[in-house]
């Protein structure tokens, strides 16, 4: 079972994506609660994937995401926004997240992101692409990154370009005929390589090199 904590000042919302994810028999909801409790309530919970709102009256999400981030064991984190909170991306990306998703996504949608950030994959919703990806790379240094993937191996710059299309280490493993802990060790080098980043900020990276449109699909 996969372990779900949601972290929204609205009782409505918490309530709504505990009936949505509910319906899954793989995920258990461990913890719904605002911003205020958060942490506390979602390590004692002992959730491996949580969904944070991004902006809250009490505690905002940024700190949240801050605090859980710097646990011994950190949960997944995903964050949850609307149109109007795109000035929050960027800085919720340099903290750790691993994902963004509208709050009003399809419960279909919502519930494949929890399983692929269980996965250890990583969520973007088409929504917040743009404003993602265009908000992180006009704030970093491009040349720097162009050079990183440019030192990468032919194998590592594949698995960036899968991992930019958001894959897991196991998607990635069936789509290149890897062992999943292949995979792992290419992910970790490439990661290393490219500044320490995380999956989502490497996949963004993948995507501005164009390393994403180069693998046919369909391909292995």
């Amino acid at each position: 079972m996969i372990r779900v904590a949601v972290v929204d000042d609205e009782r409505l919302v918490r309530s709504g994506l505990r009936m949505i994810l509910g319906t899954a028999p793989d995920i258990e909801m461990v913890a719904d609660c605002g911003g205020g409790e958060a942490v506390k309530a979602v390590l004692d919970s002992g959730a491996e994937v949580v969904l944070l709102d991004i902006r809250m009256p009490d505690v905002d999400g940024l700190t949240v995401l801050r605090q859980l981030r710097a646990a011994p064991k950190p949960p997944v984190v995903a964050m949850l926004t609307t149109f109007d909170a795109q000035e929050y991306l960027t800085a919720a990306l340099r903290e750790g997240a691993a994902g963004f998703l509208l709050k009003d996504s399809e419960p279909e949608q919502l519930v494949r992101a929890v399983r692929t950030l269980a996965a250890g994959g990583s969520v973007l919703d088409p929504g917040v692409t743009r404003a993602v990806i265009g908000g992180y790379l006009t704030a970093e240094d491009q040349a720097a990154a162009a050079r990183a993937v440019a030192g990468l191996t032919p194998r590592e710059s594949e698995v960036l370009a899968l991992l930019g299309e958001g894959l897991a280490n196991a998607q990635i493993a069936d789509r290149i005929g890897l062992a999943p802990s292949t995979v792992k060790d290419h992910v970790r080098a490439l990661l290393g390589k490219l500044g320490g980043l995380n999956r989502i900020q490497a996949a963004i990276v993948a995507d501005r090199a164009g390393l994403v449109a180069r693998i046919p699909r369909g391909t292995c």
